[in-house]
């Protein structure tokens, strides 16, 4: 999306602006010679994740435009107070807010910690309420006041709660607040609006929790910041309320080639669709949107009582006991538990932890290290190469509890045995 220049002179405070999403809207209206408060953490280089607000002040000024790093942390209202009136006092104002800044865990219940539950909500319920409450002073005195969360759009469906309730829980109190805000504060003028990606965003974060074979079928965030763009170019007194997609409010503002934002332009494959949103991405092939499938999440169907026998479940699981081998045991180093609901409902696992290279009908042996719960048809799809298991997760198909990062380095498991199936 081609630079307008409506942003010049305007100052953006950006919670999370050291790297990632947040950083790349800050880079699109730098280009515009806005003025940048980069409102994060990350004043060290940290050993997993690049960048640094100081680093990303450098490339806001390199674009045209004029930073602030600020160290913010925006569970702390002290440091948030401190940060707006630093801007208010460097640039003379504030005439937009955006809430990027956030935590995941994507764990059960029974996984989610008391800590980790308390950091997700603290960052992203608690501190888009906080940075938005201490700014709405300023922004009521610009006559182009924007908000815009990094949240999804309000979608009371099982499916999205189950896998991992208080993740859940904490972004849609991001997505609350703009229902609210948008019309408490339409007197002012203010437009408060949500922005949410459909495909899975390609950022340092996401490969740790992913992993970095991820990225080949996710788009960059400069759709998110061409989206955020847009929307800050529009009136904010008829702009408020709106819960967009990157990708359609993009095609609104006359932005056709989404594949300008892959990752790697060459690819041809399904894209991973990301969390909370129902209709089938453009470019993900075969996608049909998340599946509420019996007994995944608890909802009481599909109890799973008993292993089927003569199936294709049973197939496959025999097929992947002459398949592990120690090799595959020593890359893996996991045990795996197996709720197939469905047609073929039954309990099975793989041990990759013992070195023993087993597989078969029951139980895991003892706890295991992550638990997966499927329907059996989109189970043998799995592990037979048709469906990835990142996009199987993350469109709500898989459910997933214990370690996320040894569920996902199944895919090489299932990468040996496409041949065979």
């Amino acid at each position: 999306m081609i630079n307008t220049g409506k942003l010049a002179g305007r100052t953006l405070f950006i919670t999370g602006a050291s790297r990632g999403i947040g950083k790349a809207i800050a880079l699109k209206a730098a280009k515009d010679g806005a003025n940048i408060v980069i409102a994060a953490k990350t004043a060290e280089p940290h050993p997993k994740l690049p960048g640094t607000i100081y680093t990303a002040a450098k490339e806001i000024e390199d674009n045209g435009g004029k930073a602030l790093p600020c160290v913010v942390d925006v569970r702390d209202e002290n440091s948030v107070k401190k940060a707006i009136s630093e801007a208010v006092q460097k640039f003379g104002g504030i005439d937009i807010v955006i809430n990027n800044a956030s935590a995941i865990s994507l764990t059960a219940t029974p996984d989610t910690d008391m800590k980790r539950y308390d950091l997700m909500h603290n960052i992203n319920t608690r501190g888009t309420f906080l940075v938005s409450k201490e700014c709405l002073p300023y922004l009521k005195k610009s006559d182009h006041a924007h908000i815009i969360n990094l949240s999804p759009p309000l979608l009371m469906t099982p499916n999205w709660f189950a896998p991992h309730v208080a993740y859940t829980m904490a972004k849609y109190g991001m997505s609350m607040c703009v229902l609210g805000m948008a019309e408490e504060f339409k007197p002012y003028g203010i437009g408060v609006n949500a922005l949410w990606p459909r495909t899975a965003i390609s950022t340092a974060a996401m490969d740790m929790l992913m992993g970095p074979e991820s990225a080949k079928s996710s788009r960059k965030p400069e759709i998110l910041a061409d989206a955020a763009y847009g929307i800050l170019c529009e009136n904010p007194k008829t702009t408020t309320g709106n819960f967009f997609i990157d990708d359609e409010i993009l095609k609104k503002f006359g932005v056709t080639d989404m594949k300008q934002y892959l990752v790697d332009p060459t690819y041809e494959g399904p894209l991973i669709p990301d969390f909370f949103v129902p209709e089938p991405a453009e470019e993900s092939k075969g996608y049909s949107g998340p599946q509420i499938n019996e007994g995944v999440g608890g909802l009481g169907k599909g109890k799973v009582e008993a292993n089927a026998t003569g199936g294709k479940i049973e197939g496959l699981f025999s097929k992947i006991k002459t398949t592990i081998n120690p090799q595959i045991s020593e890359k893996l180093n996991a045990l795996y538990e197996f709720n197939v609901t469905g047609k073929e409902a039954g309990v099975w696992h793989i041990d990759l932890r013992t070195g023993n290279a087993a597989a078969g009908p029951g139980p895991a042996p003892s706890k295991p290290d992550a638990t997966l719960t499927m329907d059996s048809d989109k189970f043998f799809d799995m592990f037979s190469g048709k469906l990835k298991a990142t996009t199987a997760f993350m469109s709500g198909k898989l459910k997933i509890s214990g370690n996320l990062q040894k569920a996902m380095k199944l895919e090489k498991l299932m990468g040996s045995l496409k041949s065979k199936l």
